[in-house]
């Protein structure tokens, strides 16, 4: 009973770090129907930023949050106007954009080598080490203060989306940006910003993972791909589906372990994702305008 619990209670706090790296990977996705490969250059960019944060100037990694957040959001949207939004739309566009994006990603990944080497890093605090008792089982301070940081999230962004007015154009601009454009809202805009605050929760996502795990420039791969399998299995468009497909991923690969080698535990989220294009292509929760 004691080891049962003690994976449950793992895979929801490993839940949080999950469902934030695929928010802004669906955000995207949802808007403007981009796969962004860059995705995962971006998390491993976070994680680097949180680390020279504290190591060079001293701030805990997570009072360093809205800093990395907002070089983020201006990063994307910098990437948005100066690349993205020059390609055509439609499927020639789609091919377009993942070799753009994939380059990009392949441009940050180069950059952390020349700047930081391939040497492995971590972000060590007074309370890296430092544990709290929940229901028997004695758990690191950062993943609790992750998983609260993400519940966080989860539920500012849905407020963001349903209850603004700016959040309501990006959902209408999801749906039909033709006819946004025929009411006065500014597509273009909106497809910025969308793709600054993807951007955003993408960094957010870097910084949080680098408090728990080490990394270096090939850091966010393994984050992109799960990314792809939270975000299908969620449903494209909804956060609150992508929150419950992020546990979900957690669950199968916590308890994977009792029955399969730990080099194989990754691989069974695939295969969930191949269950579930083939017996329910729309995701688990079905597909949603944002929300």
């Amino acid at each position: 009973m004691q080891r049962f619990t003690e994976l449950v209670v793992g895979a929801v706090l490993l839940a949080g770090l999950y469902a934030t790296m695929a928010y802004g990977l669906g955000l995207i996705y949802g808007v403007l129907r981009v796969v962004n490969l860059n995705h995962g250059g971006v998390i491993m960019a976070g994680a680097y930023l949180g680390w020279v944060l504290h190591e060079k100037l001293g701030i805990d990694p997570y009072l360093s949050i809205p800093a990395v957040l907002l070089v983020s959001f201006v990063l994307g949207i910098a990437i948005y106007r100066g690349l993205v939004r020059h390609l055509p739309r439609g499927a020639a566009g789609g091919v377009q954009s993942l070799l753009l994006l994939f380059g990009v990603w392949l441009v940050l990944q180069n950059a952390a080598y020349l700047l930081f080497t391939g040497n492995d890093q971590t972000i060590r605090t007074e309370y890296s080490t430092r544990s709290i008792v929940l229901f028997g089982v004695a758990l690191a301070v950062n993943r609790v203060v992750v998983f609260l940081i993400a519940v966080l999230t989860m539920i500012l962004l849905h407020l963001f989306l349903t209850r603004t007015f700016t959040g309501k154009a990006i959902r209408a601009v999801a749906q039909n940006p033709d006819s946004c454009t025929l009411v006065g809202v500014d597509v273009e805009r909106i497809y910025s910003l969308t793709f600054g605050i993807g951007t955003a929760l993408a960094g957010l996502a870097g910084v949080l993972g680098a408090t728990i795990f080490s990394f270096n420039p090939t850091y966010g791969s393994a984050d992109l791909l799960k990314s792809f399998v939270i975000v299908v299995l969620g449903g494209l468009g909804s956060v609150m589906g992508t929150g419950a497909a992020a546990l979900i991923l957690a669950l199968v690969e916590n308890f994977a372990i009792l029955a399969l080698p730990a080099y194989l535990t990754g691989a069974v989220g695939f295969v969930l994702l191949v269950l579930v294009l083939v017996l329910r292509p729309g995701g688990l929760f079905g597909q949603r305008v944002l929300g």
